[in-house]
């Protein structure tokens, strides 16, 4: 098994699986548009400076998983 880009352990098979799984739900006009609004949320949102630390986190998790999912598609291209 090999660290994955999610930070949990997996054999190399299981992350092409999952990899290719990902890349087949967001593949389509939907996915897309779903990704879209991910990023529109996370990526994109700008925290004001009245923000909380709990919000803060919550924010920065959410970026955490909009990218291991854009690194997944990345990661099925190149494959």
């Amino acid at each position: 098994a090999q660290l994955s880009i999610d930070g949990f352990y997996r054999s190399v098979n299981n992350e092409h699986q999952l990899n290719q799984e990902v890349a087949k739900l967001f593949s389509s006009d939907l996915g897309n548009k779903v990704l879209d609004y991910m990023k529109s949320i996370t990526v994109d949102a700008v925290a004001g400076r009245d923000i909380t630390n709990d919000q803060l986190r919550h924010l920065e998790g959410m970026r955490y998983l909009y990218f291991i999912l854009k690194k997944r598609l990345e990661e099925h291209k190149e494959s």
